[in-house]
């Protein structure tokens, strides 16, 4: 099958391979692929950022979003059939959603939202599962507080606002002039326009800040936080709480702990927090997530859609900037949105 695979880390360490079918476990479901995501994350990976922590052994397939039929099912997969239209996004050391098939373990394997078509589907696993646990399971935000998403035209940053929204909090973003009416339309109460204000400035008072921006951006958003706010990062600098969600060594969490000293320093020194955040495969939560598609209180934005043999042009108009809101999705069938 075709695969878009890392053959050495760095920008030009991803090629076109055919490569033999994945091999498919009792646990797992084969996936023939109609489109993916494109997310920050492959590049990331693809240029070695977390080989420390995830040891994938090259070449390996890149794509952390997908979405696809089932062909195959192992012997001990329950809920899930051949046939069935399914999103995911694969768990780390097994992703690979740029490509013709993947197998995927069925735990991390959802049936996609029925109100949307497969490339739409594509486009939400990673964000829509980061934003859940962002806000769920980590910030349990409630109705009243008030949550500030940076880059909300962004893919993660438009999921979060729409889903802070539903869980009732007051949602304030930053964001450039011409995506301004999307993120109100997207539910954001109070929204910054970057290119004319400071947003340290203006805001105050906040219970949660999403950063995915990082530097000056996160140290500036520790401002803007109420006393014992916490401030999450998806870009870093990582933590010890990183090194032992993905299992590594402890001498690895004292070298992440070490990076992170300063901005968590500052932190405590505003009577606030910081922590790293990095998303997990979870199928159960991607469940709960289809019925918020299905009725309407989420929905995916996307920027464009390539064709499948223009996975590297996709990846490249993100890594440099192009997307202009939402996410970028690699299609199988072209048209078929």
């Amino acid at each position: 099958m075709k695969a878009f695979v890392v053959e050495k880390y760095g920008k030009d360490g991803v090629r076109t391979a055919e490569v033999p079918e994945p091999t498919v476990g009792e646990r797992d479901v084969l996936v023939r692929v109609s489109a993916a995501g494109i997310n920050p994350l492959d590049k990331m990976v693809r240029d070695g950022e977390f080989k420390l922590l995830l040891k994938y052994k090259r070449p390996f397939t890149l794509g952390h979003d997908v979405a696809g039929v089932v062909t195959r099912v192992g012997s001990a997969v329950r809920g899930l059939k051949v046939g069935d239209e399914v999103y995911a996004r694969p768990r780390d050391l097994r992703i690979g959603g740029f490509a013709e098939f993947i197998a995927i373990d069925s735990d991390d394997v959802a049936p996609k939202p029925a109100s949307l078509t497969l490339q739409e589907a594509a486009a939400v696993p990673l964000v829509a599962l980061a934003a859940w646990q962002i806000l769920v399971d980590r910030a349990h935000v409630k109705p009243g507080q008030k949550v500030l998403v940076h880059a909300g035209a962004g893919g993660l940053g438009s999921t979060v606002v729409q889903l802070a929204k539903h869980l009732g909090a007051t949602v304030a973003t930053t964001t450039s002039t011409e995506t301004e009416e999307l993120v109100r339309r997207l539910g954001a109460d109070v929204v910054v326009d970057y290119t004319k204000e400071d947003f340290s400035k203006v805001l105050s008072g906040y219970d949660l800040v999403l950063d995915s921006l990082g530097g000056a951006n996160l140290q500036k958003s520790l401002t803007v936080l109420k006393p014992g706010g916490l401030a999450i990062s998806v870009v870093g600098p990582p933590d010890a709480g990183f090194a032992k969600q993905l299992g590594a060594p402890s001498v690895l969490g004292l070298v992440m702990n070490t990076l992170s000293r300063k901005i968590r320093k500052q932190a405590r020194a505003l009577g606030v927090r910081y922590e790293f955040f990095f998303m997990q495969a979870n199928g159960s939560q991607l469940r709960e997530l289809s019925a918020l598609y299905d009725s309407g209180k989420l929905r995916p934005v996307i920027d464009s859609v390539f064709p499948f043999d223009q996975t590297l042009e996709a990846m490249a108009h993100v890594e440099q900037g192009r997307t202009k809101a939402g996410k970028v999705v690699v299609s199988m069938v072209p048209d078929s949105a």
